[in-house]
């Protein structure tokens, strides 16, 4: 029988948090500026975007403590069981003298009003750690998800890349710290299940995937919360009530990534971060649409499990697993079963999961050799964006220049993420030539009735479905790189 403790417990800064008195809903921002009075952390837009309270979340994985940057405005507390929490507060250089990160600002000029500067330290310090000597991509991938209206961006840049010269991750005093935190983090995640409050006020963070499976299969209406980047929002933005919450983020068996020779398959609480090297190895025309998904640190944050589970039309995954002919793995208690992904998502809202039931995994099977593959975000901001409308196409061309195969799939242009049937078969059978193509586009509009909202109207999405297959087309035949150089 799993033993049951009554607390949320974690390590904060350098001193260890026991907290059995604590809301599902409350955030790591609010607890840590309303009860802790650690105000270097910055409300924002109080959504994940602007990245001004940015703090870093340590877990242990195997033997070591992998500290990520994450948005503390839509992270519960209620998810930090097991985990070390670094907030601005906590660095400090040699001697008293400044952090390396906070030194390299100042000469560089990298504050102004200073609101921001905060977050866009701890999203430098995440960086620096696991790369001293980082390119200016890699800079710039980093504050992806932190926004200032003051500087332009050069200063905080020039900083990124100044930081080591004032010091090395080996002489920072939380690299020391790390033996000792990882025994204490250790005895915390001692394998026991926690539950505390009732009613709407529970929260329970199970032992295991064993026990969150029939902790969920008991307790069916219950809130599952993994990164929080979709029911964070749902506290931040909308007041809703979520609890009773079953926090998940921490279970090791979700987070696998099983590979072999024809697919891969990504268990649900594999981060956005944690899936992009395999992606990049495997499916590497997906790898552009990865970068753009948010930034850093909701990337750290999400989940592929969960943004396939919550089934919104516009999630950036479902098209191009669903193009790929991804399968899904749902689980309820003992019992498992598998669907094609593109059959989980029944209407808006809606989707083939029974109560107690949650998204285990997803297998994607490999490209085979010869296929011509390709996905696309059309959004307002080429960062950090929610997509109005994502396309992913994929064919088979044989030696003698005739589709033999066709699956095109959007997210965007209906209530779910969804097949262009009419458009393959208008493809299947034809010679893959921009006629073919033309003559398949008038079919984008028996398959798709788009919506005009606030990130596209209708006429603008249909009108670029049309133009993304013409440009797959283009590219796939070699014409959209010559294409691109005659617009340079």
């Amino acid at each position: 029988m799993t033993e049951v403790s009554g607390a949320i417990r974690f390590i904060l800064n350098d001193e260890e948090i026991s907290l059995s008195d604590v809301k599902p809903d409350t955030t790591l921002l609010d607890w840590l500026r309303l009860e802790r009075r650690l105000r270097g952390s910055k409300e924002g837009c109080a959504e994940g975007d602007c990245g001004a309270c940015t703090v870093l979340v340590g877990r242990l994985m195997g033997d070591e403590i992998i500290y990520d940057s994450v948005t503390a405005c839509i992270r519960f507390v209620g998810s930090l069981h097991g985990t070390h929490v670094v907030t601005v507060e906590h660095l400090r250089g040699e001697n008293g003298h400044l952090h390396p990160v906070q030194q390299a600002m100042v000469d560089e000029h990298g504050s102004q009003c200073g609101f921001c500067t905060p977050g866009f330290v701890m999203s430098l310090y995440g960086l620096w750690m696991r790369d001293p000597d980082p390119s200016q991509g890699a800079i710039e991938k980093a504050l992806q998800g932190n926004l200032c209206r003051c500087t332009g961006y050069a200063p905080i840049i020039r900083a990124g890349k100044a930081i080591s010269s004032y010091g090395s991750p080996q002489g920072d005093p939380l690299w020391a710290e790390r033996i000792a935190l990882k025994g204490k983090i250790k005895a915390i995640t001692d394998g026991t299940r926690v539950e505390l409050g009732e009613g709407a006020d529970r929260i329970i963070v199970p032992a295991s995937l064993d026990d969150f499976a029939a902790v969920y299969e008991a307790n069916p209406t219950a809130t599952i919360v993994a990164g929080a980047t979709d029911v964070g929002l749902w506290v931040t933005k909308f007041m809703r009530t979520i609890g009773p919450v079953i926090f998940i983020g921490h279970l090791q068996e979700l987070r696998r990534i099983a590979e072999n020779a024809s697919e891969v398959r990504f268990y649900a609480g594999v981060s956005y971060s944690e899936a992009l090297p395999v992606i990049a190895a495997t499916f590497p025309d997906m790898a552009e649409l990865w970068s753009r998904i948010a930034g850093e640190q909701i990337r750290n944050m999400g989940t592929i499990g969960g943004n396939i589970a919550n089934g919104s039309p516009i999630g950036d995954t479902p098209p191009p697993f669903i193009a790929l002919g991804a399968k899904l793995h749902l689980r309820r208690g003992e019992h498992r079963r598998e669907i094609k992904l593109e059959d989980y998502f029944l209407a808006y809202g809606k989707q083939d999961r029974q109560p107690g039931e949650f998204v285990e995994s997803v297998t994607i099977p490999l490209l085979p050799a010869g296929e011509k593959f390709a996905c696309y975000k059309i959004s307002k901001r080429r960062e950090e964006d929610i997509s109005a409308l994502c396309g992913a196409f994929r064919v088979f061309v044989s030696d003698a220049g005739m589709v033999g195969m066709a699956r095109i799939a959007f997210g965007g242009m209906a209530a779910t993420p969804k097949r262009a049937r009419a458009v393959e078969a208008a493809l299947v059978g034809k010679a893959w030539t921009m006629e073919t193509v033309e003559a398949a586009i008038a079919a984008f509009a028996e398959d798709y009735q788009p919506i005009s909202d606030m990130r596209a109207s209708a006429d603008y999405r249909l009108l670029a479905a049309q133009n993304l297959l013409r440009r797959f087309f283009l590219e796939t035949t070699g014409q959209g790189q010559r294409l691109k150089r005659e617009v340079a």
